[in-house]
C-alpha cells in the first residue's frame, strides 16, 4: 500500500476534498550536483495536487488524513500511462516503415501511432478510475486543528 499525508481542504455529503504536497528527494541526496532535478524544480512553479476522497466520518479543513492506494493498481496506472504511447509509437512507425518503406512516413506513423495510443489511455484511465480498486481511501485521521490547544493560566510559573 502506497502511503501519503494530505490536508482536508473540505468535507461535504460523505466526500472530502484533499491536499497533497509535492514532494521530491532533493535535499537529501548525495548526488545533488549532478542531478537535473533541481533544475527542473526551478522550471515548474510548486503545485499542490487535488484529490477527493470518500469518507462518511466528518472532517474539518485543515485537518491531516493519511490516504492510501494500493501498490498494484499504481504500478498498473503506471505502465498504462507510460507504456502504452511508447508501444503506440513503436508500432505505428514499424508499419509505415513496413508499407511505405521511407523514414518520414516512419515518424508519421509513430507521431499517429502514439497519439491513437494516447487516445486509448485517455479513454482506459477514465473506466479504471471508477474502480474501487483505483480508489485512494483514507488510512488515518489526524487530530482536528485547534483540538489539543492548552490555555495557558495568567500567573507566571516559578
Amino acid at each position: 500500500m502506497m502511503k501519503e499525508w494530505a490536508t482536508v481542504v473540505s468535507w461535504q455529503q460523505g466526500v472530502a476534498l484533499l491536499r497533497c504536497d509535492r514532494k521530491t528527494g532533493c535535499g537529501n541526496c548525495n548526488a545533488r550536483s549532478g542531478c537535473g532535478v533541481p533544475a527542473l524544480n526551478e522550471l515548474v512553479p510548486e503545485t499542490e495536487h487535488p484529490l477527493q476522497v470518500r469518507i462518511d466520518q466528518p472532517l474539518k479543513p485543515g485537518q491531516r488524513v493519511e490516504v492510501g492506494i494500493a501498490e498494484g493498481s499504481l504500478l498498473r496506472s503506471a505502465m498504462l500511462v507510460y507504456l502504452m504511447p511508447l508501444l503506440g509509437m513503436m508500432l505505428g512507425g514499424s508499419l509505415l516503415q513496413y508499407w511505405l518503406g521511407t523514414d518520414a512516413f516512419a515518424a508519421l506513423g509513430a507521431l499517429l501511432g502514439g497519439g491513437v495510443a494516447f487516445m486509448l489511455v485517455r479513454s482506459l484511465a477514465h473506466r479504471l478510475g471508477k474502480q474501487a480498486d483505483y480508489q485512494p481511501i483514507v488510512l488515518q485521521i489526524g487530530i482536528p486543528p485547534g483540538a489539543m490547544d492548552v490555555q495557558a493560566e495568567n500567573s507566571p510559573l516559578i
